[in-house]
């Protein structure tokens, strides 16, 4: 059997297994973890401010859910896209090297340079390395004020008043902190296309 043939084939095959991690995140989301016991269970709050704190965290889990997700999905994509450009940045050369004048093995390498030059586009155009830091540091930062509510809510305020108040204006300034830095990493059709052109002009040696 033809091992260019054979290697298109198990290129092909890995390529798109080790994809089902993202796709999977994309489709099905990502649970979060359980954060432990809540505000229900502290002994720092009167259960006004305990029905007050679990009605705004329900209110806000939905988005805590999404962020997750954005922030797994663009994590994912990054790694399987590093996975792949960094080996074909390498073997490339030496393939072209090694092309037959068999048609299979400049089929090969037309795979592996086309596979890495979309992986790069999207990487580019979408921003993940942007986006994953964004939706990530939203994550992170809002469980930071959580936890410091739940253990050190003295830290907002002297009153439980002023605790919970300021505790709101945090998230609230956090979610509209992490939603302009979403539209500033919102890719557009010219990046995309852009981009695009210039990977193809990589493969193809020409500039349309």
């Amino acid at each position: 059997m033809d091992p260019w043939l054979i290697a298109i084939t198990v290129y092909s095959v890995f390529s798109i297994t080790t994809a089902i991690p993202t796709i999977y995140a994309i489709i099905k989301g990502v649970k979060p973890h359980d954060g432990g016991d809540s505000f229900e269970n502290s002994p720092n709050f009167s259960e006004e401010a305990k029905i007050k704190l679990a009605q705004h965290f329900s209110r806000i889990a939905g988005t805590l859910g999404f962020w997750k997700k954005q922030a797994e999905v663009f994590r994912r994509f990054h790694y399987y896209t590093l996975m792949w450009t960094i080996p074909a940045s390498v073997v490339v050369p030496f393939l072209v090297q090694a092309i037959s004048p068999d048609n299979t093995s400049k089929q090969f390498v037309i795979l592996v340079t086309a596979h890495t030059a979309i992986l790069f586009a999207f990487h580019k155009g979408f921003k993940v390395d942007a986006n994953f830091k964004t939706w990530r540091e939203g994550e992170s930062h809002f469980y930071d004020l959580y936890r410091r509510m739940l253990d050190r809510p003295m830290t907002f305020g002297e009153t439980e008043n002023d605790q919970l108040s300021a505790y709101f204006d945090e998230v609230e300034n956090l979610r509209m902190f992490i939603r302009n830095a979403e539209i500033d990493n919102m890719p557009t059709v010219e990046e995309a296309q852009k981009q695009l052109t210039k990977e193809s002009v990589k493969i193809t040696g020409k500039n349309s």
